[in-house]
């Protein structure tokens, strides 16, 4: 793990993708094609665990060789990241789509290949599930050190579909040579950082107090993920300052104002407003997003400076807080994001992610722990 980022090593990294997977994907692209290759991607969404035999020889032995863990993993710290999951996973989820996701749109060259996909824009609630079920197969007791877990798997078909949209957005007419190669390396540990530092620096930004051993296994987790996602090693950040520092450096490098940007953050906040309960809440949203990325990124993605307190003094006086409460208690934020959180998880469980795709799951342990049953 280097810490060395200059720009000549990330712009190298600019034209780098995965070459194990990518490998596997142009096997199976050969042979007959693009219609093969959408044959294997619905099947690998569709079913969890496609059955023996169902998978074409390349891709099986992809899954056979792509499933240890790195020689550096700390199991210790993989369960103590779970257990950072455990206790605050309706807040982490919640900053995941006010923060982590709005803050990879502001990738100004990488943001083109997921406005090309449409299908953020055409169905973001769909890829919000999805991205959701992400981060719940992984930080899930056992979704790393299990090594038949729902985790390491949804790494491995992620990887995989990483290679395809790269190999076809690539290929495709729309995509401009001055973006770099789609799902590059840059670009993927900029996605790392987004559901590792970034969320612990949104549970800060919620007046969450969260522990510099669990910073630190939090991170440690998402390496692991990162390794296995196929990051190249030298972008793998040695510890939680570090990551900041490569955050800041990329940043620095990639982030800019663009339509593309704009267009998907305009579609996901609605999304999340239309999720939680009545309009009482559908400045909640975008009063969030500002607060978490603050100026100018947040006006770099059509997100207007607004008042948190007066976005959410609504929503707080619904939920039995004083008026006064935003101001007199500093764990007030914390405690409405705890319970946007849930209303957030409940929201996406009763919808329907269409084409037959497994419908998202959460654990009964942690939905008895974060206080969202229902029946299933």
């Amino acid at each position: 793990m280097l810490e060395q980022w200059t720009d000549a090593t990330l712009d190298k990294m600019r034209h780098v993708g995965d070459p194990v997977a990518d490998a596997m994907v142009a096997q199976v692209f050969a042979e007959p094609g693009v219609t093969r290759l959408n044959e294997l991607m619905r099947n690998l969404v569709m079913n969890e665990y496609p059955g023996p035999g169902t998978l074409p020889p390349p891709i099986e032995a992809y899954f056979s060789t792509t499933n240890t863990l790195p020689d550096w993993t700390n199991t210790s710290l993989l369960r103590q990241g779970e257990q950072v999951f455990w206790r605050f996973g309706p807040q982490m989820l919640l900053i995941l789509l006010c923060y982590s996701l709005p803050f990879c749109y502001l990738d100004r060259k990488g943001v083109n290949v997921l406005a090309l996909t449409t299908r953020l824009l055409t169905n973001p609630t769909r890829r919000v599930i999805e991205t959701a079920q992400m981060l719940v197969d992984v930080m899930s007791p056992g979704g790393l050190t299990d090594s038949q877990g729902r985790g390491r798997r949804t790494i491995q078909k992620v990887r995989l579909m990483h290679a395809a949209v790269r190999k076809l957005a690539a290929e495709s007419p729309a995509w401009q040579s001055e973006w770099d190669l789609p799902l590059n390396q840059e670009d993927l540990a900029l996605t790392l950082i987004s559901f590792s530092w970034v969320v612990i620096d949104g549970l800060e930004k919620l007046g969450t107090p969260v522990s510099a051993g669990d910073k630190e296994a939090y991170l440690h987790s998402w390496l692991v993920v990162g390794d296995l996602l196929g990051i190249d090693r030298s972008l793998l950040p040695a510890n939680f300052a570090a990551a900041e520092v490569l955050k800041q450096t990329v940043a620095h490098r990639q982030f800019a104002t663009s339509q593309a940007g704009q267009d998907l953050t305009r579609a996901l906040l609605d999304m999340i407003a239309y999720a939680l309960p009545g309009d009482v809440f559908r400045k909640v949203p975008p009063a969030l997003t500002q607060h978490f990325l603050g100026q100018p990124w947040a006006g770099w993605l059509g997100v207007e400076p607004g008042a948190l307190a007066e976005a959410l003094f609504a929503p707080l006086k619904l939920l039995g807080f004083g008026i006064g409460a935003l101001v007199e208690s500093p764990g007030v934020l914390h405690n409405l994001a705890q319970i946007l959180g849930r209303q957030l998880v409940q929201a996406i469980v009763f919808v329907e992610r269409g084409g037959n795709r497994p419908s998202f799951s959460i654990p009964a342990e942690l939905r008895q722990t974060w206080g969202v049953n229902w029946v299933s």
